[in-house]
């Protein structure tokens, strides 16, 4: 045990000394906010468990690793070298470690795309790992039961439409095929979601009496440097923009309030733009049952500090649906 807490407090050093390091872009950020470059420091919580709910009888972390830092999939507003970037920074070594990381700090999920089953399962066999994995699925018209079934084959905890795909389906009227998807990944055993950027995903599922046991839905506020401008489009689905991904956040909140099924909420940070200690609380205080979050490795340590205390100190509208 001594060890162990000698590993973990190194760790936890480590990571803070390189959060602590701000660049020009966070000093720019921080002094528009009134803050100062300087850390403001957390409570000591990196031995304090990670909160949990459950999504069926299954026990998952409230914050969530998301998988688009480890796939490469960045949003990088019109810096076209950042998913490069990403990609050559997270070699499949820096993916198992950061994995590793997240479990030492209780982050017992991780949510991403079913090309890095590849190395979810390396983790798995190689390092001993016991992280979960919530796979997305691509559904096409004709064809709802290939990526579940990868998803299955390949030890997948839970699966869920994904966000875009399921802006598209709802956006076309093809909710039979949202229905066949979720009906059968709950035959093959497993918890089944509905993703989506757009609030309308979430209202036509409920509307139609679609039931996934989770919904895996964006919230954030819309108070950072880079959001929409009045010039575009609220057509997220078609006509997107990548500088915003929850069109009307009061909206969703609202709606939410409603909604007794688990709620996955995502991108809660517009995709790196706001600070965790204001995106985290902002989710957790208008009802968000969990959080995924990209992460880097040296980030892993705060923002599960952080986490802990927006989940277990914020006031909440809507009651815990897990």
């Amino acid at each position: 045990m001594k060890n162990e807490i000698g590993r973990r407090t190194f760790l936890k050093g480590a990571a803070a000394a390189a959060a602590g390091t701000f660049g020009m872009e966070e000093e720019i950020l921080l002094s528009h906010m009134g803050q100062s470059g300087e850390n403001p420091g957390l409570p000591d919580l990196a031995l304090t468990p990670m909160p949990k709910g459950k999504i069926k009888d299954i026990s998952i972390s409230r914050l969530i690793c998301g998988g688009n830092l480890i796939g490469g999939w960045a949003h990088s507003r019109d810096l076209l070298y950042v998913s490069q970037l990403f990609k050559s920074y997270n070699t499949d070594d820096k993916i198992l470690e950061t994995l590793h990381l997240c479990e030492q700090y209780g982050i017992n999920t991780i949510l991403t795309n079913p090309v890095s089953g590849d190395i979810i399962n390396r983790y798995w066999n190689e390092k001993g790992g016991k992280i979960q994995w919530i796979s997305e699925v691509h559904p096409e018209p004709g064809d709802y039961k290939t990526g579940v079934q990868s998803a299955v084959d390949n030890g997948a905890t839970m699966a869920y439409i994904q966000g875009a795909v399921g802006d598209r389906l709802v956006s076309d009227g093809d909710l039979e095929l949202v229905a066949e998807t979720v009906h059968f990944i709950q035959a093959c055993g497993l918890p089944a979601g509905v993703g989506g950027h757009a609030l309308e995903v979430i209202t036509a599922c409920e509307e139609a009496g679609i039931s996934p046991d989770f919904y895996v839905k964006t919230l954030h506020s819309e108070e950072y440097w880079s959001a929409r401008k009045p010039d575009q489009t609220d057509e997220v689905i078609r006509n997107p923009h990548d500088n915003f991904w929850c069109v009307d956040p009061a909206a969703t909140i609202e709606y939410m309030k409603g909604v007794k099924k688990p709620w996955i909420a995502f991108k809660v940070l517009a995709a790196g733009a706001i600070p965790p200690e204001k995106g985290f609380s902002y989710a957790f205080g208008n009802g968000a049952d969990f959080i995924c979050v990209g992460m880097f490795d040296f980030q892993i340590s705060r923002d599960a500090d952080i986490a802990i205390a927006a989940a277990t100190g914020t006031n909440r509208a809507r009651p815990w649906q897990a």
